[in-house]
């Protein structure tokens, strides 16, 4: 494994020397003393491993209002943030739909078919059976106590296949760019306005933080988290990454409405939130209908905030990028200066920081391939703030099957030169 080269400086250099290690905007400048008071430091009563928190507190000295000239000329960094598992411990979007299947929530589409355009002949034959005819479209199915209906459509929802193991998806998609159960959530939504999901996830927001960690929940015949916290430490550097000048995001795969309802919980409006936004009709209601990305049309899923649409959705929204270049790795004076995830949805993100890319350790092969191969020195691994994995004991198989094909065949994990990223010993973990 590659040591990280920008670690086993920080404690030689000083704040001038890092701007020249980091890559980062010009005209940089050491704060001086005075500044230094006044600079937003992270909070020393949080826990990080090792030294995550001085080297987070690098980059921010460097980028920010301590150190950045530019920032007196209004040109901010901007720093990207997963959301689940990364800002919170635990799915939102699981805790939304499971709160909508409890209270009769999801209106009965017209045909099961519209909401995807990869579910199977099967899948549509299954739902409709199991979910009924008696509902008229557009109306409320009684999710509460139809157990067979709750149980095909969550089980699609969090495996892909059908209650008696059949996929659910089939044909054709770009597996860096999409995936097909995390697109059909949103749809679950249509016919609502985006204000009625966001009060739906606000209740399951509220009864997530008061259950106490650990509990669980029955969804029909599945269980699933019943809880939700903020990580603290997340939350506390999204707060001094704001106070620093940073401009500060959410990039998330999950729905909008539902992440709206809790972004402000750690400081972050709707404003910054990307995420799956669907098209709203006439009458303001949600549509089956997506936004797309990088001159890509509007659709029912093929492109959205996933691995490398995260990269998109950064480009065109908050640099500027349009058209197919917004796939493409921009110049460092276009790209986030800090970026956290915990998934290999998020590794495309974190992969383009500049100044530092905090990866939260929940086992993924690839953004922890990546992260443990450290290349370019700007990678950091931390376990989980809350009920941390212990040490993955098999090998990371970063050579072989670590990475996913836009064909969703696996294959080696590769540096941007080329070279194949040999196999990573888990060595950030709890205990």
């Amino acid at each position: 494994m590659r040591t990280a080269p920008l670690g086993a400086v920080l404690g030689l250099v000083s704040a001038a020397a890092l701007a020249v290690l980091i890559p980062a905007p010009a005209a940089h400048a050491a704060p001086t003393a005075a500044e230094g008071t006044r600079c937003p430091r992270l909070s020393s009563s949080l826990t990080w491993h090792g030294d995550n928190r001085e080297r987070l507190q690098k980059v921010i000295d460097a980028y920010g209002t301590c150190g950045n000239r530019q920032l007196r000329h209004g040109k901010r960094p901007v720093a990207a943030f997963d959301w689940d598992n990364t800002v919170t411990k635990n799915d939102i979007t699981d805790l939304a739909i499971a709160w909508a299947l409890k209270h009769d929530k999801i209106l009965r589409p017209a045909r099961w078919s519209d909401t995807s355009p990869w579910l199977t002949k099967e899948a549509e034959r299954t739902l409709t059976r199991a979910c009924g005819t008696t509902v008229p479209a557009g109306r409320p199915l009684p999710t509460s106590t139809n157990t067979a209906c709750t149980d095909e459509i969550f089980s699609i929802r969090s495996e892909a296949t059908l209650m008696n193991g059949h996929k659910a998806f089939a044909g054709e998609w770009n597996s860096r760019r999409t995936l097909p159960q995390y697109a059909w959530v949103p749809q679950l939504f249509a016919g609502h306005t985006e204000a009625e999901i966001t009060s739906y996830a606000r209740t399951s927001r509220a009864e997530a933080l008061a259950a106490p960690i650990g509990a669980t929940q029955r969804v029909g015949s599945h269980t699933l988290h019943a809880y939700a916290r903020y990580n603290p430490q997340i939350k506390d550097l999204i707060r001094v990454l704001k106070r620093a000048g940073f401009e500060v995001w959410v990039d998330s795969a999950g729905s909008a409405p539902v992440t709206d309802a809790w972004t402000g919980g750690a400081g972050i409006d709707r404003d910054h939130v990307l995420a799956i936004r669907n098209r709203l009709d006439h009458r303001g209601r949600i549509t089956y209908t997506q936004e797309g990305c990088g001159g890509e049309p509007d659709g029912k899923g093929q492109v959205m905030p996933y691995v490398e649409g995260k990269r998109c959705w950064l480009n065109e929204k908050v640099f500027g990028v349009t058209g197919p270049a917004a796939w493409k790795r921009q110049a460092p004076d276009k790209r986030l200066v800090i970026g956290a995830g915990d998934a290999d949805t998020d590794v495309t993100m974190v992969g383009d920081a500049t100044g530092a890319g905090l990866v939260l350790n929940r086992n993924k092969n690839e953004i922890m391939c990546r992260a443990y191969d450290n290349a370019g020195g700007t990678w950091l691994v931390n376990p989980m703030f809350i009920d941390p994995l212990p040490r993955k004991k098999d090998l990371y198989p970063c050579s072989t099957t670590g990475y996913t094909n836009p064909d969703g065949t696996p294959g080696p994990v590769r540096r941007t030169d080329g070279s194949v990223i040999p196999d990573q010993a888990d060595t950030v973990h709890a205990g």
